[in-house]
């Protein structure tokens, strides 16, 4: 006797798939009914318990980033308010058409944009998806369907759909799916353009088929219905050259009998408007969709030296557990912490640049810690020098320390 669904009697020749246990069996369209029924009624669960309200609150949402995050307190409280509106809209029912508030955020490279939106995501305890935009393309192109950062954000939440639903995807590198502005009309611009026309869909909030596993939709991929209408959308980029678009426009306002001096050349993106945004290479239907623009400054020096110290889990802390670990402590002087920023300064890196710049410094002495521990070494002192000139850090002997190799 064949194999057949004991839900709606598909047989194993007419179903996709059919999962047997013990002497019971059900298809694939029917898992999929039972998910989609679940999702409505943990949707109604949600909107029903106001005391997650408590978790969206822009002020507390802001304290805690404060904890992870240095400077940026206009950013910082732009994003905390939009997320908290975002999730305020899935929570509370009304009979308003509420649009959903997707967050763009401008900034050099790194200025933390990817950071703030990884502990958002933290605090909210939702699962976030975090791609780079330069994989995607366009379905049928070599690389990434646009689908694929639901795919992972499916991961991200362990397989549970309705998780999915509620979580945050951020699209970094956004600036590099620009329009080419010397594209031939022959020619389709399968990465630019085109990719923003494919995400917007997906954005704004529909039903999309996701492949399960996979970042290509295939005839032998199973796929799963997810609702994005929940799920907070959150791109990022350097937009390098926006500055200038932007420098251009305030300078012209300034000209005339009647004009100011020209404006002050624009280091950051306070001023960017979606026009701006437009023409740097970013299609008007894509812009409209991110009514928030949320902007990220430039790090001073003393923000960089602040992020090495002050924040939760900070890099200083980090190295120091490793070097404990092995009974020996170390220690970055003011010189060597203003150092370190010096070199991420110069080498326009940000905080992104941080670790490396010590990752370089102590990799040698890492290396060396069971040595240093037989030679009785209980503290090691990083100064300016060590990293502007390559000398050798100070070395402590602990003076309890008895030699036994020579006896």
């Amino acid at each position: 006797m064949e194999l057949s669904c004991n839900f709606c009697g598909k047989s194993r020749t007419n179903a996709f798939k059919l999962i047997k246990s013990n002497n019971y069996a059900i298809c694939d369209e029917c898992i999929r009914s039972c998910n989609e029924l679940l999702t409505q009624e943990v949707h109604k669960n949600i909107k029903q318990d106001k005391t997650v309200l408590a978790h969206t609150n822009p002020i507390t949402i802001k304290k805690y980033l404060d904890q992870y995050v240095i400077g940026q307190d206009k950013a910082k409280v732009s994003l905390s308010v939009g997320v908290a509106n975002h999730y305020k809209r899935m929570l509370y029912p009304t009979k308003l058409k509420l649009d959903k508030s997707n967050l763009l955020i401008l900034g050099p490279t790194g200025t933390g944009k990817t950071w703030l939106v990884k502990n958002i995501a933290n605090y909210l305890n939702v699962p976030v998806a975090i791609a780079d935009a330069t994989s995607l393309t366009e379905a049928g192109y070599i690389g990434d369907d646009v689908e694929s950062v639901l795919t992972r954000l499916i991961s991200a939440a362990d397989g549970n759909i309705v998780a999915a639903q509620n979580g945050i995807v951020f699209i970094d590198e956004i600036d590099k799916i620009s329009k080419k502005n010397k594209i031939s009309s022959n020619s389709h611009d399968a990465v630019g353009e085109g990719v923003q026309a494919a995400l917007l869909k997906m954005i704004e909030g529909n039903i999309i088929k996701v492949p399960l596993g996979n970042s290509k939709k295939q005839a032998n991929i199973p796929q799963v219905d997810i609702d994005t209408t929940g799920i907070l959308f959150i791109v990022g980029g350097a937009f390098e050259g926006l500055s200038d678009i932007i420098n251009t426009r305030t300078n012209a306002t300034n000209m005339g009998f009647e004009g100011n001096l020209p404006a002050e050349k624009h280091r950051n993106f306070e001023s960017a408007l979606p026009e701006d945004l437009i023409q740097f290479g970013m299609i008007p239907e894509f812009i409209g969709r991110f009514p928030i623009i949320i902007n990220t400054n430039e790090l001073t020096k003393m923000d960089l030296i602040k992020i090495l110290v002050e924040p939760k889990n900070n890099l200083v802390q980090q190295y120091e557990f490793y070097f404990d670990v092995d009974d020996i402590k170390i220690e970055f002087t003011q010189g060597a912490l203003e150092a370190i920023a010096d070199q991420a300064i110069k080498l326009k890196t940000g905080a992104r640049g941080l670790r490396s710049i010590i990752e370089n410094v102590l990799l040698e002495h890492n290396y060396s810690l069971n040595e240093y521990k037989a030679k009785g070494i209980h503290k090691i002192i990083f100064t300016e020098d060590v990293f502007t000139k390559k000398a050798e850090p100070e070395l402590i002997i602990n003076p309890n320390f008895i030699d036994l190799s020579n006896q």
